[in-house]
């Protein structure tokens, strides 16, 4: 739609021209509850805004944002305005504005299926219906007029008319009682348009409170409030949400000596949501998937703690301070993302928090720093669409270690003191890079200028391999560093690192660590001199403990060390960095798919840490699915599915290792003997003692069963009739989608291709049962058909559906030269394709490349005995 697409000069010179006082939006959703669309349309609610504002320049126009069906009337400083002849579907063309205007636009706005701007969604256990905004990057026009970038912030006062009886909350406080199913909320603060929020519906509410009293004597009470459907009150756990909140709450307020400044703080899991949560002050919303229907390992609670607190940090970070354009996008995610594991740690029982970001959140972003579309951490933004691909593993994951990095650089006590600055002298406007290097500066009295610019100014990831020389009584004379950066990014940056030696205890023959040092590494090349005279070790680890950002590379001893010994390595987060390293030798062609699969099989058994467990469980997956040569597969699959039943029926039952093996089992299952065992846990003729197979467990045996056609469509509905909630649904699609069968394929084709009727959720689930990567042969006829289909997709289509077809319909599953050439081809043919969509394209056709120069350098590997 013409205008939709806001650029990077569009709003700086809104920007330049405007300052707003003030919105006060009124909408009205009584509308939700009628089912279906209208004749004319999709379903609409009511928006009435008003928008007071002043211009710099009187006699000048600019334009408000609004996606909107229709619009009934614009008036502006009491002249009414012919919608027909103002409003283009995208913006409201504003003419001869005063020095001080009034803007008052009454429209007629759609219900999202989608998961962008007012989400409708209609239970399907209880025919109840639910709603919840979520706006970022600039998804708030979808629901209200505005002024839709992030500088301009203002003062917000929401007042919602919903169904009586129903649950509704906004960002401020709920004012007096409801009349007549009018609510109505507390002026904000300042804060900018894409983290206002309403939430309505039947929601089920646990209420709480956090009270801290301050050095000088004043007080502080939150209300607390935690949400979710009705459907899934029998699972909420919400003391352990609230107790997390509190220990974050805590936390920032140690460390931030800046009172929270939004009033009361509510937190609900919503359904069909397209992010992990997002941080709208006070009324903060995630993916009700952090409700678990069954049996979850720690893993899982720790990583809904993490999330829970990365929302918290950005009630500072991103909220109260809050960036210009989205080039600063890292001034928020990055540190929330860091703030996230730090506080984790820091307050939490999560003690390991450090060990999941170094293996897990890491991972994420050395795969997006060898992209071809890496970016600096703080990027060049032209518009919505580049700002709506750039929430990555550049600018959460990368970020959150070069901050990691940071404070190891610049000292933990500067860096916080750093943020306590920020927050008092920029708390309600908006900043750019220089202004946190400022105050990061005057606190750790280091050159921020040079920091950033290797840093945050320049993309890719380094290589950091150790090289040692030993005297005749086998002592190091000397150790060295070598850094290394891609031709493409030749940067070499200056590193905090700390390197380890570790060799067999005597007694149990564990490998620890027996010397250790810390060195600044800057070019090609830096000796160790602390380490000079130190006896042979037999693991050199170089970043040991993670301080830095960087690719972990081996000596020949160290890695051949490692292919006997990995699993007794003792300390947890060493062996993760050096799974991690594993894995991106793996990756970058250097092992092979079979050797890293053998330490697994060898190794993963002993791992005591279940996230990374749960990491070597997705990467084996890749590892076979991806990187094996093809010759191979078929016996590597073999390997690994006895391997996963082994550990499976030694894990200690009922532990959440047991359930992990389980899992990672019915992902790789296809021999009859693996299928049957699947059914019989299924239907009860088989147990193994201690596994409790739960109804999220039933579907995650079902999938395999389905995708190898061993069980028919009415098993699946058997299953979904003993399941009929949404979850249960969007199981049902998924495994629907998955069957070996050319006319399934075609319908699940069409169903995201060709329609435009599921919802978000749907088209997740459909996509994630069309491609299975056992049907390789099926699925083949859909290579060339995807090359055709993309563009027209990404015009029709909402970005947040458009994305997730281009992304999950790539051909993946054909790791040929011919893929490749199918890529290139397009990519070289449709130069005038826009950007963000050429960026997903090459960037998948990145993965398909990677993935056939893994499978050569397996292919070349010598035979495993």
């Amino acid at each position: 739609m013409p205008g939709e697409n806001l650029s990077r000069d569009e709003a700086q010179e809104r920007g330049r021209l405007l300052s707003v006082d003030g919105y006060d939006v009124a909408l009205d959703v009584r509308s939700a509850v009628q089912h279906g669309e209208t004749a004319g349309g999709p379903a609409t609610f009511r928006s009435l805004t008003t928008i007071r504002f002043r211009c710099a320049e009187p006699g000048a126009a600019t334009f408000a944002d609004l996606l909107a069906p229709s619009v009934t009337s614009v008036t502006l400083n009491g002249r009414a305005l012919d919608p027909a002849e103002v409003f283009d579907g995208a913006r409201i063309a504003l003419a001869d504005l005063a020095a001080e205007n009034t803007l008052v636009v009454d429209a007629q706005c759609a219900y999202s299926r989608t998961g962008e701007g007012l989400h409708r969604f209609i239970d399907p256990e209880d025919g109840e219906v639910y709603l919840y905004t979520q706006y970022e990057p600039a998804d708030a026009r979808r629901v209200f007029a505005n002024f839709e970038q992030p500088d301009l912030k203002a003062p917000f006062t929401f007042e919602v008319t919903a169904p009586e009886g129903w649950v509704v909350l906004s960002n401020g406080a709920e004012e007096g009682t409801p009349e007549g199913g009018r609510h109505r909320f507390a002026t904000t603060r300042p804060i900018s348009t894409y983290i206002t929020a309403v939430v309505a519906g039947p929601y089920h509410y646990v209420s709480d409170s956090y009270r801290r009293t301050f050095e000088d004597g004043s007080e502080l009470e939150i209300p607390l409030g935690a949400l979710c459907r009705k459907g899934l009150a029998r699972y909420f756990d919400a003391d352990d949400i609230f107790t997390v909140t509190k220990q974050g709450l805590d936390f920032f307020h140690d460390h931030f000596d800046y009172p929270y400044p939004f009033g009361k703080y509510d937190q609900a899991f919503v359904p069909e949501y397209n992010l992990g949560a997002m941080e709208n002050p006070g009324c903060v919303t995630f993916r009700e998937e952090f409700i678990f229907r069954g049996k979850v390992t720690e893993a899982s609670y720790e990583g809904r703690a993490n999330v829970i607190l990365h929302e918290m940090a950005h009630m500072w970070f991103g909220d109260l301070v809050t960036m210009q354009w989205w080039d600063d996008l890292w001034l928020k995610e990055s540190f929330a993302d860091f703030m996230g594991a730090f506080s984790l740690v820091g307050a939490t029982r999560f003690q390991n928090g450090w060990i999941t970001f170094a293996n897990r959140r890491k991972s994420w972003a050395y795969r997006a720093d060898q992209l071809p579309s890496t970016h600096p951490v703080t990027a060049d933004i032209r518009d919505l669409q580049d700002a709506k691909l750039n929430f990555d593993g550049i600018t959460y994951a990368k970020g959150a270690s070069v901050l990691k990095q940071l404070v190891a650089y610049a000292g933990q006590d500067a860096f916080l003191e750093g943020a306590r600055r920020y927050f008092r002298r920029h708390a309600y406007g908006n900043t750019r890079l220089g202004d946190l290097l400022s105050v990061l500066e005057e606190t750790s009295g280091r050159d921020m200028a040079a920091w950033s610019q290797a840093w945050l100014e320049t993309a890719g990831v380094n290589s950091l391999t150790p090289q040692a020389t030993y005297d005749a009584q086998d002592r190091i004379t000397e150790l060295s560093i070598f850094q290394e950066a891609a031709a493409s990014h030749p940067e070499l940056r200056p590193h905090r690192v700390a390197v380890g030696l570790y060799r067999r205890r005597d007694d149990d023959g564990a490998l620890v660590r027996y010397a250790r040092a810390e060195v600044d590494v800057a070019g090609p090349h830096t000796v160790v001199p602390e380490l000079a005279g130190a006896g042979r070790p037999e693991l050199i680890l170089v970043n040991d403990e993670d301080l830095t950002y960087c690719k972990i590379r081996f000596d020949e001893g160290s890695l051949a060390t490692l292919r006997a010994r990995l699993g007794d390595l003792e300390d947890p987060l060493a062996r993760a960095l050096c799974w991690a390293a594993l894995w991106g030798l793996t990756r970058d062609g250097l092992m092979p798919a079979g050797d890293y699969l053998d330490l697994v099989l060898r190794f993963a058994g002993q791992e005591t840490e279940i996230g990374v467990l749960q990491s070597l469980h997705a990467q084996a997956r890749t590892a076979l699915e991806h990187y094996s040569a093809p010759a191979r597969r078929e016996a590597a699959a073999r390997e690994l599915a006895e391997g996963a039943l082994r550990e499976l029926r030694l894990a200690e039952p009922g532990s959440g290792h047991q359930l992990a093996w389980a899992r990672h089992f019915a992902e790789i299952a296809s021999s009859p003997a693996d299928l049957q065992l699947l059914r019989g846990l299924l239907d009860g003729s088989a147990k193994i003692d201690g596994l409790d197979v739960d109804q999220e467990l039933r579907w995650a045996f079902l999938e395999p069963l389905a995708s190898h056609g061993a069980v028919d469509e009415a098993v699946m509905d058997a299953e979904l009739a003993r399941d009929d909630t949404a979850s249960g649904k969007r199981h049902h699609v998924r495994c629907l989608a998955a069957r070996p069968s050319a006319e399934v394929k075609a319908q699940a084709w069409a169903d995201v291709v060709v329609s435009d009727a599921l919802s978000n959720a749907l088209v997740e689930a459909t996509i994630s049962g069309f491609v299975q990567l056992g049907q390789r042969e099926l699925l083949a006829p859909y290579a060339p058909r995807y090359f055709t289909m993309i563009e027209r997709v990404w015009q029709e289509r909402s970005i947040e559906i458009a994305m997730s077809v281009v992304r999950g319909l790539f051909p993946s599953w054909l790791v040929e030269q011919s893929t490749l050439d199918a890529a290139d081809a397009w990519l070289a043919e449709h130069t005038e394709a826009a950007p963000a969509l050429r960026r997903m394209v090459s960037e998948e056709r990145d993965d398909l490349a990677r993935a056939l120069r893994a499978q050569a350098c397996d292919e070349a590997a010598a035979p495993r005995p």
